[in-house]
């Protein structure tokens, strides 16, 4: 049999996720954010649950062309545009909307021969100071843009530092709005801390990303059960062996941790190379069963060892959840394992590792 862990992708999850994001923001359309193959859960897998959606928003051509294979219609757009100019014939033979956020992807676009202009979204740099023209270049870059036969619509769109956090985006907010004023064309500046925390924001398009995939944009301020967001991956392991500890002795590389009393554990099917943080320290949380309990000792490349004092019943076999849902119903946040290991939940969905097998949760 293959070894025992899986990842489970959730639909039902997206659909519900999608929902609430409509709810915060009714009167705007809704990109779902399908970068970096989905946020590690795979466009394939993603896609059923996530084709409510207004479009499709990602990075890559081959992840577009994969979008259109699923059977999507529908507005596509690169979030960083094109990086050279052969990248607009597929723009052009897909129906790909894409970003300008410097001058050269407008050189690119001038020179570029096309029956059917291009509906682009130019880029501000509103204060994140990564991509887009700076406010006081923005306006000759619309003005450049929407004199080429090869443009048809320009959208404006800018992207937030700090929705996440107390510094928020009114500062942000302003630039851009006193830069755009009076220019035509759709807006889109909310990603998924924005669409949650400042619904009030003009925003045509949204672009809910970590929120869609049941993560919470501004944890721990507020968890996913605050915004009523479900999980749409669980990570799951199975226990291949148990092993009863004395007082002194220790478990795993580095001895790290030293039982205090009689303690059993359970040693489950995966590791640092299956994508679980090799940070996460004795304490991270985890489900056997359902029931809560804990990591102890060090995270190894295959493995890692659970406190089973809360569920005396479990053996070999038994289903540990890493995060998600568990078997019961019980939920476990990706997010809290994150800050156990030092980063954020974005991370550890990217990071699964291609030896996991993956399965779509047939409920919907």
């Amino acid at each position: 049999m293959p070894r025992p862990i899986l990842a489970t992708i959730h639909p039902d999850a997206f659909r519900h996720n999608l929902a609430r994001v409509r709810q915060s923001v009714a009167d705007a359309r809704v990109w779902a954010v399908v970068k970096a193959n989905a946020y590690g859960h795979g466009i394939d897998r993603a896609f059923d649950g996530l084709r409510g959606a207004d479009g499709f928003a990602l990075l890559d051509l081959n992840e577009a062309e994969r979008v259109r294979a699923l059977g999507w219609r529908g507005p596509i757009l690169l979030l960083e545009g094109v990086f050279e100019p052969r990248d607009l014939e597929l723009c052009s033979r897909l129906g790909l909307w894409h970003t300008v956020h410097c001058t050269e992807q407008i050189d690119m676009l001038s020179a570029h021969k096309t029956q059917v202009p291009h509906r682009v979204f130019l880029k501000m740099n509103s204060g994140m100071n990564r991509l887009g023209f700076a406010p006081q270049s923005y306006r000759a870059a619309w003005t450049r843009l929407n004199a080429l036969p090869q443009v048809d619509e320009i959208s404006l769109i800018t992207h937030f530092s700090d929705a996440d956090g107390p510094k928020g985006v009114e500062a942000q907010v302003k630039v851009f709005q006193a830069t755009t004023e009076d220019l035509p064309g759709e807006r889109s500046i909310s990603n998924s801390a924005a669409t949650l925390r400042h619904p009030g924001l003009r925003s045509d398009w949204v672009r809910p990303g970590i929120a869609v995939y049941g993560s919470a944009p501004d944890y721990p301020e507020h968890d996913a059960a605050y915004w009523d967001l479900q999980p749409a991956m669980s990570l799951t392991a199975k226990i291949i062996a148990t092993q009863a500890l004395q007082p002194g002795d220790t478990v795993g590389y580095g001895s790290s941790f030293v039982a205090d009393a009689p303690l059993r554990i359970g040693v489950l099917a995966c590791g640092y190379a299956d994508g679980y943080p090799r940070h996460c320290a004795t304490g991270t949380p985890v489900l056997v069963n359902g029931v809560r309990t804990r990591l102890v000792g060090r995270v190894s490349m295959d493995m890692i060892t659970v406190d089973l004092s809360p569920v005396p019943q479990a053996s070999l076999g038994t289903e540990v959840t890493l995060w998600g849902r568990a078997c019961n119903g019980a939920l476990l946040s990706i997010d809290e394992v994150a800050k156990a290991a030092g980063t954020v939940g974005y991370e550890l969905m990217c990071a699964v590792a291609p030896r996991v097998p993956v399965l779509v949760d047939a409920v919907s």
